[in-house]
């Protein structure tokens, strides 16, 4: 007699083994039901006969500006920190801050009275001198008079001409320190050395400022005109240095952070006379006007240096390259309307638009849009956002309607 554990352990796995036959059953018949003249199997079908929208433009020859990016630094062509010359208190600060100024405007005046002293006095030593002057010539005439009548020796004659010696030192003496003091009363009003922008100021009217005051009193930065510092790679050097030494004109453009909005133009004006060792870049200045003062001196800009201009490139927008294993190719739109890959040699670009030295030719329709969805032999549909071309170009609206009516024409 059998064991009802076994018994048991036999159904449960007959049960199973129904379980499992069935489910393959009814997932097999659904899997091979499409295959019948499911609704499903048609839809993918149809949906893979359709044509995919593109968006698509012509390459074309134009000029294609080649240029140099880089990131640079507004610097002021000069800067000066503005001290006093000489010691005293600050009478007045005729300036505001950020004011504009010219070169040799009145910045400040230090009390002048002490300077005033002490060239009155000079002026008075140096009369003093000439007086002094006038008297030993008078004597040493008479002296020449008394030794040619053998009435004086000749070593008292010798120390006359010693006397009038001295007192004409005394008096180029008498004559710098009258100088010197003019100089120094002069020191007292600061002027503006350079014309520019002033900064904040330093000091306030009141003080006492002394010539070795290291803050200075304010700072003018020159902005108009004014420069921008910028590197290029070593194997970039020939492209800039072989121009600018046949004497061409270089033109560098400053734009806004997001590379959105050109801040500047200006031209290229010199390159440093070595390479950065640590870094294989070469310094380069440019100069801009900016009289708009759109330029602010250490600001961070993009620069683009135009180093040539090539006449009549083939040019197609950039986004429309694609890279991959087979190298850069681009899709383009042929007389059927459908997508075919194209193989080409890239030339310079400018970022937006890229030429293209092999593999295009003018007129040829590259896709721009809808490329994740292409593939060789694909029917391509051209869409655009201004309906007048969409109308006329290959494989567009107007093809469709075309196309719509030739089938409409043939049913009836």
């Amino acid at each position: 007699m059998p064991h009802p554990q076994s018994s048991r352990r036999w159904f449960i796995y007959s049960a199973v083994a129904l379980v499992f036959a069935g489910g393959v059953w009814y997932f097999g018949f659904r899997a091979e039901a499409p295959k019948s003249g499911g609704g499903s199997y048609f839809r993918s079908s149809k949906s893979n006969a359709q044509p995919v929208p593109v968006k698509a433009e012509a390459a074309q020859p134009r000029d294609l500006s080649v240029h140099l990016r880089a990131i640079g630094t507004v610097v002021p062509l000069n800067i000066v920190t503005v001290r006093s010359r000489v010691d005293g208190q600050l009478l007045r600060v005729p300036f505001s801050e950020g004011q504009e100024v010219t070169a040799g405007q009145l910045l400040a005046e230090i009390d002048p009275l002490p300077y005033q002293l002490r060239l009155t006095q000079m002026e008075g030593q140096l009369r003093l001198s000439e007086s002094q002057l006038r008297t030993v010539r008078s004597d040493l005439e008479r002296f020449k008079v008394l030794h040619a009548q053998t009435l004086i020796s000749p070593q008292q004659l010798e120390a006359q001409q010693a006397l009038v010696a001295e007192r004409e030192g005394a008096l180029a003496t008498a004559q710098a320190q009258v100088e010197d003091a003019r100089r120094q009363l002069a020191y007292t009003k600061v002027e503006a050395p350079i014309a520019g922008r002033l900064g904040l100021r330093q000091v306030d009217a009141g003080n006492i400022v002394r010539a070795g005051d290291a803050g200075g009193m304010v700072v003018i930065t020159q902005t108009r005109p004014i420069s921008v510092m910028f590197t290029i790679p070593e194997i970039e050097l020939q492209k800039v240095v072989e121009p600018l030494r046949a004497g061409e004109q270089l033109v560098v453009e400053a734009w806004d952070r997001n590379e959105g909005v050109v801040l500047a133009t200006g031209s290229l004006k010199t390159v440093d006379n070595q390479i950065d060792l640590a870094t294989g870049t070469l310094r380069l200045k440019a100069e801009f006007a900016n009289t708009d003062e759109k330029l602010f001196p250490n600001q961070f800009v993009n620069v683009r240096l135009r180093v040539r201009t090539l006449k009549a490139a083939l040019v197609i927008p950039s986004v429309a390259v694609q890279y991959g294993s087979r190298g850069t190719y681009v899709y383009v739109v042929n007389a059927e309307n459908k997508a075919t890959v194209r193989d080409i040699v890239l030339g310079p670009s400018d970022g937006a638009q890229q030429s293209i030295t092999k593999g295009l030719q003018s007129g040829d329709l590259v896709v721009l849009e809808g490329l994740d969805r292409l593939r060789e032999g694909r029917a391509v549909s051209v869409v655009s956002d201004d309906p007048a071309k969409a109308a006329h170009a290959p494989g567009g609206e107007g093809a469709a309607k075309g196309d719509g009516a030739k089938k409409k024409k043939k049913k009836e």
